[in-house]
């Protein structure tokens, strides 16, 4: 009879936030616990949470009631940004028995000592100046690709985040440790990794403990370049100042980096992103992504970018509008401001109203469907490799080129964590693009791009 207790994992937010729950729960299961799906009766459910958005939070009481319905006997555990930022009021949320901080997150064995409820959750919260060390983190097994944590915190003030506030300062894993945990992920039949952390681009700050840059971002990819056995490595969101000539054209040339880069924007008013404290002036942005364009003329780049900041009139969305729409770009992520408590941001004046903030993200989601379009069509004619993962969804299987396109092919389980090579041919009605597998396949089913 089995008698192992199960606990469960639910991941808010980022990347990063899934490497970290994949190596809490690894933490686990070297414990005796038996790692049971978030919609399975569990004895400890454990939240990953995030704290970006208001919507985050709202979230996490929506997931503590999904899992106190499933077992209303169940020790719940909150972890994560959130929980840094704003313990006590986790620790209030019905149902909540435990909350840890950024430190002590990865030590939550030892704070489950029995699985009591709890009237009210018990906080263990560092001051965030004490998160000052490194704990490397890299999913397997949650997904077809790996994340793999390379660096954490952030030393930047830009004017609306919190993530200095939750996560602390900018430090690095150790360039050995990276290659190692590289390689191990390689043994696992995994296909593609995806490199993350806070801000990527700061790599070699804080390794080994040390303020200095003990190795720049272009020689963690220049390494990891190297480490046998890995098909793809993907750079997630990386600062445009910190995207250096040098690495994009590494990657132009790398065996195993994909051209696909998403680089944060947050506003093409150079007025605003003084305002935000940015690193950098709309100009800058545009020589990098001309760069990109002119050693890759096929990459896909996606923006981040945020509406309704403080101050921003008309004028500047406009700004920041036309500069988009001419900028050779593929695909745009569209955050709609909010009030972070602790921030400068928040105590700003010119607020933007909330409706106006409403229409303004619409306006720029609109333009990044046509974005997204325009960069498909940029692509029939081409042949691309697809790997696909591992979800039937409604009959069919996903999966994304190197340089990011998404397409879906009737339900094949033969083709899960699998390399085909493509031709993009057409697009349909319902804005997919048609693709063939190259003659060299068996298979007859035709693949849409969405």
């Amino acid at each position: 009879m089995n008698t192992k207790k199960k606990v469960a994992f639910y991941t808010l937010g980022c990347k990063l936030n899934f490497s970290e729950t994949s190596t809490i729960a690894r933490s686990f299961q070297e414990e005796g616990f038996d790692r049971v799906d978030f919609e399975e009766v569990a004895d400890i459910y454990v939240i990953n949470t995030c704290s970006v958005t208001d919507n985050a939070d709202k979230q996490f009481k929506q997931v503590v009631k999904k899992a106190m319905k499933l077992n209303d006997k169940a020790f719940v555990a909150a972890v994560g940004c959130y929980a840094q930022l704003k313990p006590e009021e986790l620790a209030a949320v019905d149902g909540v028995d435990l909350v840890l901080g950024a430190t002590e997150k990865f030590k939550i064995t030892d704070y489950i000592n029995d699985l009591s409820k709890n009237d009210m959750g018990e906080v263990h919260s560092c001051e965030i100046e004490e998160a000052d060390f490194y704990v490397g983190s890299y999913s397997i097994g949650d997904r077809t690709r790996a994340f793999l944590k390379v660096q954490d915190g952030c030393d930047y003030k830009c004017t609306y985040c919190t993530i200095p506030l939750a996560r602390g300062i900018s430090r690095s894993d150790a360039l050995e440790n990276v290659l190692k945990n590289a390689y191990e992920i390689s043994q696992q039949n995994i296909k593609e990794i995806v490199l993350t952390g806070v801000n990527i681009g700061d790599y070699g700050k804080g390794e080994f403990g040390n303020k200095k840059h003990e190795h720049t971002f272009l020689e963690l990819v220049q390494a990891l370049d190297q480490v046998e056995g890995i098909e793809r490595l993907r750079i997630s969101s990386i600062e445009p100042n910190l995207l250096k000539n040098e690495t994009i054209d590494f990657v132009a040339n790398s065996r195993t980096f994909v051209p696909h880069f998403h680089i944060p924007l947050q506003s093409g008013s150079n007025a605003i992103l003084r305002l935000m404290k940015r690193r950098y002036m709309r100009e800058l942005y545009a020589e990098r992504v001309a760069k990109i364009r002119e050693v890759m003329p096929h990459a896909c780049i996606g923006v981040d970018v945020i509406v309704g900041f403080p101050g921003e009139t008309d004028e500047h969305f406009l700004e920041t509008y036309h500069f988009l729409n001419d900028l050779d770009i593929s695909y745009l992520h569209v955050f709609t401001y909010s009030e972070r408590d602790n921030t400068e941001a928040a105590l700003m004046n010119d607020v933007v109203p909330a409706n106006v903030r409403a229409k303004r993200s619409k306006m720029l989601r609109g333009l990044s469907v046509k974005k997204r379009r325009s960069f498909y069509e940029s692509q029939l004619g081409t042949s691309r490799t697809v790997l696909f993962e591992g979800e039937n969804k409604e009959g069919y299987i996903h999966g994304f080129t190197e340089n990011y396109v998404k397409v879906k092919t009737p339900w094949n389980p033969e083709l899960v964590n699998t390399l085909h090579e493509v031709n993009l041919t057409r697009i349909d009605d319902d804005g997919g693009v048609r693709l063939e597998f190259a003659s060299s396949e068996s298979h007859t089913e035709p693949v849409r791009v969405l």
